[in-house]
């Protein structure tokens, strides 16, 4: 079973392929990839790594924890199932009426 990573404090010139390449040293990197922001473009500074094995992440949590990667020390742990937070959230009153007939001035 395949078991995935959280790989923070990484370098805004960290690569997806380079996380994939360093990895692998640990093991079968099923899947590699650095969150990008959807306006700037830019590294978010962290990332995934989807090991082949719970065995293959816990030999890469022990190569890499804490760990210099392109300058920057780094952080891996096992990744936390997303949160759930029910999807788009509505602010203000949501009731409201966008008929302008009906305005009480």
């Amino acid at each position: 079973m395949t078991q995935k990573l959280y790989v923070g404090g990484l370098s805004y010139n960290t690569t997806d392929e380079t996380l994939k390449e360093v990895f692998s040293e640990a093991g079968t990197v099923v899947s590699a990839i650095i969150i990008i922001d959807k306006i700037s473009g830019r590294s978010r500074g962290f990332g995934f790594v989807e090991m082949s094995s719970e065995e293959e992440a816990e030999k890469a949590i022990e190569m890499f924890n804490n760990k210099e990667i392109d300058g920057r020390r780094i952080t891996v742990n096992k990744a936390r199932p997303q949160e759930n937070n029910g999807g788009f959230r509505s602010r203000g009153n949501s009731n409201r009426n966008y008929n302008n007939d009906d305005r009480k001035w």
